[in-house]
């Protein structure tokens, strides 16, 4: 699993608890639901730290309750 792999399944995740569509995360998070789907399109790889500071304050987490989870913590090194 890659890092975008990871952020996309944490905002699944979140959403599922939460019992909100995506859309709907981007509309409380004041993105566009057009860049929400984005972000879970498996062939766009890039997703901006902003972007996802955006969702953070829209669910009321900060960046640290979203990356502390093991899922993050075990992703594989980039530089090899």
């Amino acid at each position: 699993m890659d890092i975008k792999d990871a952020v996309v399944n944490r905002f699944t995740q979140l959403c599922e608890e939460r019992n909100i569509k995506i859309n709907e995360l981007a509309n409380i998070s004041g993105v566009t639901p057009s860049t929400a789907y984005s972000m879970m399109d498996k062939s766009r790889r890039e997703i901006s730290i902003r972007t996802i500071k955006k969702f953070c304050d829209g669910l009321e987490i900060t960046l640290g309750e979203f990356f502390s989870t093991p899922e993050f913590d075990n992703l594989e090194q980039e530089i090899r």
